[in-house]
């Protein structure tokens, strides 16, 4: 029987200044294509079905992957159907993927539903994961012990270098490369800006940025093969 991955992605379609967000085009399309042939996928977000794609990244990313994923059959039936988070059951899956955009430090970072699947996750050694802003959405999660899931892990995300020179700083409640760290996270980065970087601490997958989704996908896939 194939794996059950459940990819979370942000219903938030607003940032603070009022600029359009989403979640982001390649960082839940390159690793859907990674780890569709091998598993079963399904789709959430807090609002349930058509969560806002940010359109930046739908103008910007036109590699194949990126354009099929708005056009292929299966993905925008899993797009409409996409569960309700509050509704979704961590027995039902075998790891969680939070896909970025800025949307995910909006809503999901403050969601009690979002804390409590990923606490559930981590807490029953499934994979555990995202990338670029995604891990924001992780920020309420905890361990058995109620310590916060990043305590003493080494974790990647979205750099404040990199928030600096997008010039979205003002854009989201707080930089996520900060909050982490103030939860007692070990941060890592790549050489430079923009770079692949995946981080792996246990369960704990993470990614830095648009260029690490692929790689996250296939450290979900190598997790969850062993």
């Amino acid at each position: 029987m194939s794996p059950s991955i459940l990819f979370v992605l942000t219903s938030a379609n607003t940032t603070l200044t009022g600029g359009n967000t989403g979640w982001y085009l390649p960082e839940a399309a390159h690793p859907y294509y990674v780890l569709a042939p091998h598993a079963s996928i399904d789709f959430a977000a807090p609002k349930g079905p058509n969560p806002p794609v940010d359109q930046y990244s739908v103008d910007t990313f036109k590699d194949d992957e990126s354009v099929k994923f708005l056009q292929d059959p299966i993905v925008k039936d899993k797009l409409a159907n996409a569960k309700v988070l509050s509704e979704v059951k961590a027995s039902d899956y075998d790891a969680i993927f939070y896909a970025g955009g800025h949307g995910p430090v909006i809503d999901l970072a403050f969601l009690p539903e979002s804390a409590k699947l990923a606490s559930e996750f981590y807490q029953s050694g499934k994979i555990t994961s995202g990338v670029c802003h995604g891990p924001a959405g992780l920020v309420g999660a905890t361990d058995s012990s109620g310590v916060s899931i990043f305590k003493g892990k080494h974790f990647t995300v979205f750099s404040n270098a990199e928030e600096e020179v997008a010039q979205k700083v003002k854009d989201i409640p707080f930089l996520p490369e900060d909050k982490i760290i103030s939860l007692g996270g070990i941060y890592e980065k790549a050489e430079d800006l923009w770079l692949s970087k995946v981080v792996i601490d246990g369960n704990l997958i993470t990614g830095q940025n648009p260029a690490s989704a692929r790689g996250v996908g296939e450290a979900i896939l190598n997790a969850l093969q062993k």
